[in-house]
């Protein structure tokens, strides 16, 4: 009687257990947990267009003056990426308010442009450059009412940080040293050029 009552109590056992497992969810046990997944990259790929927005300062060479002043323009560029590294191409004209009088002579630098290599290390959307290139742009002299503008070449380095605010937005604070070298003035009867440092913000919108 004991065998035929635990034999029963067994088989109750198996089919109660039988009828919870049919209940459960497919594809097994879910933790109450689960790792998110990892973030995906920011792509810097591409090309981009934007502005900015700076204040210049610098030096007239063999000259006194010290042109500074608020400067504004656009920019254009390419990007290319491999894994952390990104590198590519960028231009910008700039208006520039940057002049100086000293004595008889003022100089004044109304426009310039740049044309850049950049490459840096990117930490998924916040990306530090390096960049450098070509310059150029127009510098005008005057002194006792006579005045003479020169176009004038040169070179440029600086660094920068960008930030990626969307997949398309980003935001950049970028400082340059530009060297436009020296032409001959007849306004001061020698050779002069501009050295100027730039400090600079700008935003960019990616195609």
């Amino acid at each position: 009687m004991k065998k035929t009552i635990l034999a029963a109590g067994f088989a109750a056992t198996i089919a109660i257990g039988n009828a919870y497992a049919a209940d459960l969810p497919r594809g097994g046990y879910t933790p109450p947990y689960a790792p998110p997944r990892a973030l995906a990259m920011y792509s810097w790929m591409g090309p981009y267009l934007g502005f900015n927005l700076g204040y210049q300062w610098g030096e007239t060479t063999s000259n006194p003056t010290e042109p500074s002043g608020l400067i504004g323009g656009l920019q254009t560029g390419y990007n290319f990426q491999t894994g952390q590294f990104v590198f590519g191409a960028e231009a910008d004209i700039q208006l520039s308010g940057a002049e100086d009088t000293f004595a008889p002579w003022k100089f004044s630098n109304p426009w310039f442009g740049t044309v850049r290599g950049r490459a840096g290390v990117a930490m998924n959307n916040v990306l530090f450059y390096a960049t450098g290139g070509l310059a150029y742009g127009s510098v005008k002299g005057e002194n006792a009412g006579l005045s003479e503008s020169r176009f004038h070449l040169g070179w440029t380095a600086g660094l920068g940080m960008e930030v990626g605010l969307t997949p398309n937005w980003s935001a950049k604070i970028e400082y340059l040293y530009v060297d436009l070298a020296e032409r001959g003035y007849t306004v001061t009867g020698i050779d002069n050029g501009l050295e100027s440092n730039l400090l600079r913000f700008g935003v960019n919108y990616r195609f």
